[in-house]
């Protein structure tokens, strides 16, 4: 019975190009799927809209709600510190969407992380990372816009996970 419960869990939060809850599972040796839900302020939207004598000014820079799912790879082990823990490097693959008030995103994600698991400890310290490419759409009653989501690339970020 204590086989079934004994999953590789990790919690904790990001900091960076916004504020997230993370939540990791390995479910293989070199195999983990993260979740991360929280705030973005890294798509900031100032846009003024022309439509024949219609001019709309839209500034929305509030923060957005934002929701990533990414498979990471376990890439790399790098034994750069004599004692006191191990180094990694991990890559993955998966999506983004979020958005506030008149303004939505979606796209593809990546993620390149550099981190460091402390000896005896359960924590993980890591430097990723996470570009997201795809579409944003802003909408406004009869104006409807579309446009490539380029801050998404700016997307980098610091994370402190508790390991299970």
């Amino acid at each position: 019975a204590s086989s079934a419960f004994a999953q590789d869990w990790s919690l904790g939060a990001r900091v960076g190009s916004g504020f997230q809850a993370v939540g990791q599972y390995k479910y293989d040796g070199n195999n983990y799927v993260e979740a991360r839900f929280g705030a973005s302020w890294n798509n900031p939207v100032v846009t003024t809209i022309y439509y024949g004598p219609d001019t709309i000014d839209v500034y929305e820079s509030r923060i957005m709600a934002d929701f990533t799912l990414l498979h990471n790879w376990h890439i790399l082990d790098m034994e750069w510190t004599p004692r006191g823990g191990m180094w990694f490097f991990d890559a993955g693959v998966g999506g983004n969407v979020g958005g506030v008030a008149h303004y939505a995103y979606a796209g593809i994600s990546g993620m390149a992380r550099l981190g460091f698991t402390f000896n005896n400890t359960p924590i993980t310290l890591a430097l990723d990372w996470t570009p997201t490419f795809g579409a944003g759409v802003l909408y406004v009653k009869k104006y409807n816009e579309a446009f490539f989501n380029e801050f998404g690339l700016a997307n980098i970020g610091i994370s402190c996970t508790y390991n299970f």
